[in-house]
């Protein structure tokens, strides 16, 4: 006899609130990428690549929801999944979830949720409907205050041989002209001579 499926389900870590699925996915998907930066190099027909941070985890897949039997109004089911979307109480941000399916599991937020109502009865009642949402990962990152500034940690590089401080700065944090703050965090003595294979910290971009 096979062995079912546990129900998957989203948890609402804010309120606790558990919203199961009616009907598990047939499938998910989970996209994963890098964030490469070219750097433009005068003379050069390609330009050399840069790594600059990696990205969040994408998590989606198609729901299905059927109440034709019961006669009820599916937008009952698809509504608990929509309000995760609003921001909780207290926060400007929609609750951090954890969807969890078998011995899958992931934090995240809910990013998308693409309502698609397929059936209805005669008095235009939806009873079935699919939905395309779309989770984010949600990772945890400490940040410091400093003269009024929300700063994130540092961020770790290591150096490749047609490196310089400007372009790093350009990459990390948006302006050739902060170089110094990368040098200064570093200790550096010589800003203008940078050791391939050398890791650098890269201070965290400002935001107000």
């Amino acid at each position: 006899m096979p062995v079912q499926l546990s129900k998957a389900t989203i948890v609402n870590t804010h309120s606790g609130e558990r919203v199961p699925v009616m009907y598990n996915p047939d499938e998910y998907r989970i996209e994963q990428r890098n964030e490469i930066a070219e750097i433009g190099v005068p003379g050069l027909a390609v330009s050399p690549v840069q790594y600059v941070r990696g990205m969040a985890r994408a998590l989606t897949m198609e729901l299905f929801f059927d109440t034709y039997e019961r006669a009820a109004d599916v937008r009952g089911h698809t509504q608990r999944v929509v309000s995760l979307l609003n921001p909780a109480p207290g926060t400007f941000a929609p609750p951090v979830l954890l969807f969890v399916m078998g011995r899958f599991a992931m934090q995240c937020v809910l990013a998308e949720a693409d309502q698609h109502f397929t059936m209805f009865l005669p008095d235009g009642t939806p009873v079935r409907a699919r939905m395309s949402v779309r989770f984010t990962e949600y990772v945890r990152v400490e940040l410091e205050v400093s003269s009024g500034l929300f700063i994130g940690p540092p961020t770790v590089h290591n150096i490749a041989e047609r490196d310089t401080l400007p372009n790093l700065a350009a990459t990390y944090l948006g302006d050739p002209a902060r170089w110094r703050e990368i040098a200064e965090a570093n200790d550096l003595d010589d800003p203008l001579r940078l050791a391939p294979g050398k890791r650098l910290a890269i201070p965290g971009r400002s935001t107000t």
